[in-house]
């Protein structure tokens, strides 16, 4: 089985390439998606962002203001690695049942899709490492269009990453998607037929 880490900015196109491999029967663990569920109504995790921040993080529904805790999170260092340290354990354990479920799942590729899969210290057990790229300006607009940031928020966010740069510098991978979905998806088409020649070759974890 070929493990694959998927990775990139934020804002870059992670979610665009994961559905190419999904639209290819590849099964996607995504980082994001756990992180989501980990904190949603009732749970453990909820309860735990509660407890550090406050009742002011939900909204009327019982639901967290992922917006809210946002805009105060990523202009705050301290209170985002509040943040990480309260959700970690439970976005974690998710995450481990959900990639042994994909590895049991009997495909030959099987992908992990995290923002933070370089920080992490993550590279090594998932490798080959796709990194998906774009322009500066296009990050900055699709993530001030897609959550309704002001360019300083958005910088804000972006500056809370590992620069892109040093990303693609770990990548055995680049797929850039800055022209169009057409030419991001041609440029994926190239990525998977290599990975497909190296789960049919069994090939070991690079270095």
């Amino acid at each position: 089985m070929l493990r694959v880490g998927l990775t990139g900015g934020i804002a870059c196109g992670k979610s665009l390439v994961a559905r190419f491999f999904r639209e290819r029967g590849v099964p996607v663990v995504d980082d994001d998606q756990a992180a989501r569920d980990a904190v949603a109504p009732g749970t453990p995790g909820l309860a735990a962002v509660v407890a550090e921040f406050g009742e002011g993080v939900l909204l009327h529904d019982g639901t967290l203001d992922r917006a809210a805790l946002g805009r105060t999170i990523f202009a705050d260092d301290r209170l985002r690695r509040r943040l990480m340290n309260a959700t970690f354990p439970f976005i974690g354990q998710l995450v481990v049942d959900r990639i042994a479920a994909a590895e049991r799942s009997g495909s030959p590729i099987v992908v992990y899709e995290s923002a933070l899969l370089v920080e992490n210290g993550q590279v090594e057990a998932w490798r080959p490492l796709v990194v998906v790229t774009t322009s500066p300006e296009l990050q900055r607009a699709r993530l001030c269009a897609r959550n309704a940031l002001t360019p300083e928020q958005a910088d804000d966010r972006i500056r809370s990453q590992m620069p892109l740069a040093e990303k693609v510098a770990r990548a055995d991978y680049v797929i850039e998607n800055a022209a169009s979905e057409a030419a991001a998806r041609a440029r994926f088409d190239e990525v998977f037929s290599a990975l497909e020649q190296r789960a049919r070759r069994g090939d070991a974890p690079s270095q």
